[in-house]
């Protein structure tokens, strides 16, 4: 395909971060860097701070990316940001359901994103984990996960970087059935533990899909982020040295986190290109 001879393709980033530093955005950029780039595609995007100001994007974009944020999914219930956030994305479905609107709003949700998504639907339990999960994680592919185009060229499992308070459990199978919706990861299946496994990833409908990990780390980031002495310290307080010293192993790993980063926003955008390629005239 020949992206050169056609107009911009417009991302919107919105943005749950609330101002607080964080390595999510910086790489989601890069990442939309290194595929306009290496795609040769003009792709212009605009950011969108979503809790402190509620600036959300109008229906002027093609793809939409929404990333991570501290704090907990379930407190901001009523808030007049989310209000706002779910206006919009009540907007991108309208949208999306409209037959004369033959290119369709593609959007990725991440991580925060992913949780409060999911309670808006309805499609699963958000709660409180017993203790934090952070790290380089295995995910475990799903039967509708190993048909998913997202996931083209991962192994199973693949690596990704997990960091949350929260968990998205106890999916509501019934719900999932009438939105057409499909489960396609799930945390590290362990039977001897009576404990509910994560939901890890959900295609929420054709348009719409997102991951409660971050696809977007990328290893430099991490290793910075782990190295700095007070994240250190919490990690080899909490869970050893050892821990520790895995997660940097895992980070410097090529088959780990970078395969995942290469592989799951860029397949996603993608497949959001491919399909505004079948509908031009």
């Amino acid at each position: 395909m020949n992206w050169t001879e056609k107009k911009a393709v417009r991302v919107a980033i919105l943005d749950l971060y609330e101002g607080v530093p964080n390595q999510g955005m910086r790489c989601i950029r890069e990442i939309l860097n290194q595929f306009g780039d290496g795609n040769h595609i003009d792709l212009d995007w605009d950011e969108f701070e979503v809790r402190q100001e509620k600036n959300l994007p109008g229906l002027d974009y093609d793809i939409y990316i929404s990333s991570g944020g501290p704090g907990s999914p379930l407190e901001s219930e009523g808030s007049e940001w989310e209000k706002a956030y779910f206006r919009w994305l009540d907007q991108v479905e309208k949208w999306n359901r409209n037959p004369a609107h033959l290119q369709k709003k593609k959007v990725f949700f991440i991580c925060h994103s992913f949780q409060l998504i999911c309670r808006y639907y309805q499609v699963a339990n958000v709660t409180r984990r017993k203790s934090t999960a952070f790290g380089v994680f295995p995910m475990h592919l799903m039967q509708d996960g190993k048909d998913e185009i997202i996931f083209n060229g991962l192994k199973d499992p693949f690596y990704s970087v997990d960091s949350r308070d929260y968990q998205v459990i106890e999916p509501n199978h019934n719900r999932l059935s009438q939105m057409g919706a499909s489960i396609l990861a799930i945390e590290k299946e362990r039977p001897h533990i009576p404990l509910e496994r994560a939901v890890m990833a959900i295609r929420f409908n054709e348009n719409m899909i997102g991951t409660q990990f971050h696809p977007e780390a990328d290893a430099i980031g991490m290793s910075l982020y782990l190295q700095t002495e007070e994240k250190k310290k919490t990690v080899i307080d909490n869970y050893g040295f050892e821990k520790w010293q895995s997660m940097i192993e895992h980070l410097n790993d090529p088959e780990k986190i970078m395969w995942t980063y290469a592989h799951i926003l860029p397949n996603f955008l993608l497949h959001a290109l491919e399909s505004m390629q079948m509908v031009e005239v």
